[in-house]
């Protein structure tokens, strides 16, 4: 490392003069400097890891993340709400995806492995791949191998249930599958994992490629995301102004992922579309897993996530999921109603009474009714993306938002707890795209106070459309008098 510290997007003499005020405070120079690179970073590089089923991807993954996030079960197809994680390791952070949690075979195994390996690659930086040394290569691994070639993604190789030295000869074999390398590991029981790991932040990029706004002055991405059927192709369609990607009643009969470059407003956009996977009927729960992986897949590539969202039906916790996917991935998000012109008054009714309470955790996301078969209210899906991408690449100068968060401290103090009263003493905004701040404080402020802070942040600085991330940093007792 450099002695260059980040100064995320804090110019030289804001950052210099914040860290003035830091040191007044009694504030340890180098945790703010830490604190302000963390929040700086732009989106963290994507680690993908794959395999057949049962060699371990999941029990690999939690070790990766170190906490037993990735749920193991014994039962194959355990559909799990996320399959990206954060991890950190040797100080760099990064995300997995981990493709464990559908593992049926209904495609013929080989087609569903392959299949999953193929939307986590598309997503992915950097690729681990995974193979039981105990078992050797299967025709299953040779046939991801040919997909990694193709992908042209770095892979590191780990053989894993390598238990003692005399499973060390099985790894061995593994030269034969041609990726260089394979990297001897017990997910179990945590051996070898290190240096699988030192090897992955080698083929990781330091940061990830700026994927956004292609070169400067690119097209922006817009992710198009919804549950199977909720009418993503006909949007595309409607929006494209001819039929460029296949609708049928059929749920779900868009296979691959169209990049459409669409021309609206005068602005040339680009739709990552992420339509269903084709069903067929005992393939249900994984088709939802696959959605799911297929969806964090276009959010990552994506600036901006249009959740669509079925009117005539109840609002369901797969829609809410879709959402806080986007939103975990911090990206800027706008809301659209479909078939609205076919409600009558009772269910606009209750929608709207839905909306209040499901949809509370995301009022500040632009909301746009449509209608994707008649093409009604189109015109305003533009504006609310572009409201969406302001907000979240807007930034507050250090001085005005200390300002802010004076005055607001003063007027609505936090509770006081056990006798003490934390105060936020100061804060800055370390990154955009999405927002992220840094507050800086005299005892741990609780949750709620913490969303009050948002709320107000949000009146204030529009930040329309855009998740923010806070983070909050107590100040250690340091028994020095000031």
């Amino acid at each position: 490392m450099n002695d260059q510290h980040d100064h995320g997007a804090l110019g030289d003499a804001e950052y210099a003069e914040f860290m003035e005020l830091a040191a007044d405070e009694g504030f340890d120079i180098e945790e703010v400097e830490g604190a302000i690179e963390e929040a700086g970073h732009g989106p963290l590089p994507v680690l993908a890891v794959v395999g057949r089923p049962n060699v371990g991807k999941s029990t690999l993954v939690n070790r990766i993340i170190g906490r037993r996030e990735a749920v193991v079960e014994d039962k194959p197809g355990v559909t799990r709400d996320r399959v990206t994680y954060e991890a950190e390791w040797a100080g760099r952070r990064f995300k997995v995806v981990d493709t464990g949690g559908w593992e049926q075979d209904v495609l013929g195994i080989d087609a569903s492995v392959a299949a999953q390996a193929e939307y986590a690659i598309e997503a992915a930086d950097a690729v681990v791949f995974v193979v039981d040394a105990t078992v050797g290569a299967t025709d299953t691994d040779e046939a991801v191998v040919r997909l990694l070639r193709r992908a042209g993604k770095p892979v590191v190789l780990a053989a894993n249930k390598v238990d003692g030295p005399s499973a060390e000869a099985d790894a061995a074999m593994l030269w034969s599958l041609g990726l260089g390398e394979p990297y001897p590991v017990s997910a179990l029981h945590g051996r070898g994992t290190g240096d699988l790991l030192d090897e992955v932040l080698k083929a990781l990029p330091e940061a990830p490629e700026q994927t956004f706004g292609t070169p400067v002055g690119g097209p922006r991405r817009i992710a198009l995301i919804g549950r199977p059927n909720v009418g993503k192709s006909s949007l595309l369609n409607k929006v494209a102004g001819e039929d460029r990607v296949v609708v049928n009643e059929l749920a779900g009969t868009t296979r691959d992922p169209v990049d459409e470059l669409i021309e609206l407003g005068g602005t040339t956009w680009k739709f990552v579309d992420t339509a269903g996977i084709r069903k067929k009927v005992h393939l249900q729960e994984g088709a939802d897993y696959y959605a799911s992986l297929r969806t964090a897949a276009a959010v990552e590539k994506a600036e901006v996530a249009v959740v669509l969202i079925d009117t005539t039906e109840s609002i369901s916790v797969q829609d809410q999921r879709i959402i806080t996917m986007a939103v975990e991935a911090g990206r800027a998000l706008v809301i659209a109603y479909n078939k609205w012109d076919e409600l009558d008054e009772e269910r606009r009714y209750y929608l709207e009474r839905e909306i209040e309470t499901e949809m509370q955790q995301v009022s500040w996301a632009p909301r746009v009714n449509v209608s994707a078969l008649t093409g009604r209210h189109m015109e305003k899906l533009v504006p609310a993306i572009e409201t969406a991408l302001a907000g979240w690449e807007t930034r507050v100068p250090t001085g005005r938002l200390n300002a802010f968060l004076g005055e607001l401290v003063a007027a609505h103090p936090h509770p006081i707890r056990g006798g003490k009263q934390p105060r936020i003493l100061f804060g800055t905004q370390a990154g955009t795209k999405p927002p992220r701040f840094v507050l800086f404080a005299s005892g741990f402020l609780e949750h709620g106070y913490r969303r009050f802070v948002e709320r107000r942040l949000r009146e204030e600085f529009g930040f329309e459309g855009t998740p923010i991330h806070m983070s909050v940093r107590v100040r250690e007792k340091r028994g020095r008098k000031k």
